[in-house]
């Protein structure tokens, strides 16, 4: 039995493209790895790759073959040439549930470590790497952790310095947003305002040096004023309740407020440890979210649980 831990991302910078005719969006995606994280367990089984899980969205968590957890399994199986694989995982859930924190990534990549190691397979970290991008855009950053700037659809990763540790508070709220759906209204919007949506017409994004600087220098207030998230007008869109949530951490000490991802969480820097209790609580009472986590980071990637 191997338990893997691997943590949840927040995307401090999020920058967008247009539209390409593969149906992507070229990224310049800033990812930031956080304590807040999942433990996947695998264990030998006679009855092929099989599921359970449990925590608070697990109900929410499919456990047949569309769980990116399970397709890892069998990708890795038949790299290695493993014809009938045999491993029960089970994924005990602390990120939110198409949150836009990556949960399902997350689980994937720990998957792929957990099974490496119960198979005893010492594959390569280039080729889970490889493995990992082939199941999604945000798998490898998964496998990796710490800080790192993630280019194409967000799976070619250069890591980034980091210095010291930076305060989160992440507001969960009630039900998802799917992805494809945020990036479609974010090239909705876009035609809306008449910059229109495809790659010829958005720029390619880079890194906001600003938003490199300041984490390199462990500088707080700078990475606050540098969050930036391209998808946040959408989700908002979408889900125009997330205004209130925003408002309400900004409004309780956060130094930055932002959607994560495609949302619908919402992720807040704050000062220190104690103001993390301290903005957690208030969005807990606030009743604009469905509860709030405090935590901190940068984290390594998907490793075995101590």
């Amino acid at each position: 039995m191997i338990t893997v831990r691997v943590p949840a991302k927040v995307n401090v910078q999020l920058g967008v493209g247009g539209l390409r005719a593969d149906g992507f969006h070229d990224l310049a995606n800033v990812f930031f790895a956080v304590a807040l994280g999942d433990e996947v367990t695998a264990s030998e089984s006679s009855e092929g790759v099989t599921l359970s899980c449990s925590g608070p969205d697990a109900a929410s968590v499919p456990l047949d073959d569309s769980n990116l957890a399970a397709r890892a399994a069998r990708l890795l199986a038949a790299h290695h040439g493993i014809a009938d694989p045999g491993v029960h995982l089970h994924i005990a859930k602390a990120i939110p549930v198409a949150g836009g924190m990556a949960g399902g990534s997350a689980d994937c990549a720990a998957a792929l470590v957990a099974c490496d190691a119960l198979w005893k397979l010492d594959t390569p970290v280039e080729t889970l790497l490889e493995l990992a991008a082939e199941l999604g855009s945000d798998v490898p950053f998964a496998l990796v952790g710490g800080v790192a700037l993630g280019r194409g659809r967000g799976e070619i990763l250069e890591p980034l310095a980091v210095s010291g540790t930076f305060h989160w508070v992440f507001a969960v709220a009630e039900g998802g947003l799917s992805t494809p759906a945020v990036f479609r209204e974010c090239d909705r919007l876009r035609e809306e305002a008449g910059t229109g949506s495809s790659d010829t017409d958005v720029p390619t994004p880079d890194a906001d040096p600003a938003l490199v600087t300041a984490l390199a220098e462990g500088d707080a207030v700078a990475l606050a004023a540098a969050l930036a998230n391209d998808l946040q007008p959408a989700a908002l869109s979408l889900r125009p309740a997330l205004a209130a949530t925003l408002r309400a951490g900004t409004e309780a000490g956060a130094l930055g407020a932002l959607v994560s991802g495609s949302g619908p969480t919402c992720a807040f820097l704050v000062k220190d440890a104690d103001a993390a209790t301290a903005v957690a609580e208030a969005l807990r009472a606030s009743g604009t979210c469905r509860t709030a986590h405090a935590t901190y980071g940068p984290v390594p990637g998907a490793s075995a649980a101590s």
